[in-house]
């Protein structure tokens, strides 16, 4: 049995001194064998010897360049090297050496690999970037602006606020405040939904997104948002009042007009129903609801499902025969 085949088999063993001492012989043999550094390399690194672990595999790609080894061998060294170097904490030696690595051997392992280290330097600079000092100062200005109804440059100013501090819920509830004044949305809607996900508990957020939802005309969905924000505190008055207001208007929306045809043309500009009518599958549930009245109640049991129907019946279409 050969050197190499001995340093394996030590090597699935976890016998790693052993597997070391056989792929050194192995290199003492023929050194200009591009595998047996790549293996000493792969012991390295399991034993988390990453310098030495390093220093095998730049020896590899030197014994692999020079005796014209197949590309594909001189890549996984290389994306061993980038590996050790991510461990290391070398972040940016990891990138540029899995960047050639993927140039080598174009593979969705290296891909991945680079991905993540790239993933983790920009999160390094974002990390560098923050300064809760600087973040007060600039939330400080977007008020300013805010007060002064500037609000394009409350947003930048805000925005800059949260790069300085990401975790601060209250400068995503101002952006919040100032898209809503530019009537954008969906962006007000984004930084209501990450207040949330920084602190389930902030009122004003829930506060802020039923305001959004009154906004895009979306009055079942501002309920359901005003309903969790009375579960924080039964006693808010804005909360109470657009709960009320949004009943009020679903109310109305039901009784103005009695005509399916007009109730169908309004449900239509309901971009949340555009989309459940534009679904296939809901399309045949429909047209299964119609022809068999027992479909209804099997349907119901699936709650994302009942969710649309529900939608539908709130709105009118289902009550119109909507085929």
């Amino acid at each position: 049995m050969s050197e190499k085949q001995l340093g394996n088999k030590a090597y699935q063993k976890k016998d790693f001194q052993t597997a070391i001492s056989h792929y050194e012989k192995a290199i003492e043999l023929d050194s200009t064998e591009l595998t047996f550094h790549s293996n000493l390399a792969a012991v390295y690194f399991e034993m988390k010897d990453y310098d030495n672990c390093v220093a095998s595999c730049e020896k590899a790609v030197e014994v692999g360049r020079e005796n014209r080894a197949d590309f594909k061998l001189v890549a996984k060294a290389m994306s061993r090297m980038g590996n050790a170097y991510k461990k290391l904490g070398k972040l940016t030696e990891a990138k540029a050496i899995l960047e050639k690595a993927v140039t080598e051997h174009r593979t969705p392992e290296y891909k991945q690999a680079l991905s993540e280290v790239e993933k983790a330097l920009k999160q390094e600079v974002e990390k560098a970037y923050q300064d809760p000092a600087i973040a007060e100062e600039e939330k400080n200005k977007g008020n300013e602006n805010f007060k002064g109804g500037d609000f394009v440059n409350a947003v930048k100013h805000y925005s800059e606020a949260i790069k300085r501090n990401p975790t601060d819920v209250k400068i995503f509830s101002n952006r919040a405040a100032c898209y809503t004044k530019l009537m954008s949305f969906d962006l007000a809607l984004k930084d209501c939904d990450k207040c949330i996900e920084l602190d389930a508990t902030f009122l004003k957020a829930y506060l802020r997104k039923g305001k959004v939802l009154q906004g895009m005309g979306s009055h079942s969905k501002a309920v359901d948002v005003y309903q969790k924000a009375l579960e924080l505190d039964s006693n808010s008055g804005e909360a109470l009042e657009g709960f009320r207001l949004c009943n009020q208007h679903l109310s109305a929306q039901q009784n103005q007009s009695k005509d399916p045809e007009d109730v169908k043309r309004r449900a239509m500009a309901d971009p949340e129903v555009q989309q459940i009518l534009g679904d296939p599958a809901m399309q045949m549930i429909l047209e299964q609801m119609q022809n068999d009245p027992k479909a209804l109640s099997e349907h119901m049991q699936n709650p994302a499902i009942a969710k649309k129907i529900m939608k539908l019946k709130e709105v009118g279409i289902i009550s119109v025969g909507y085929r």
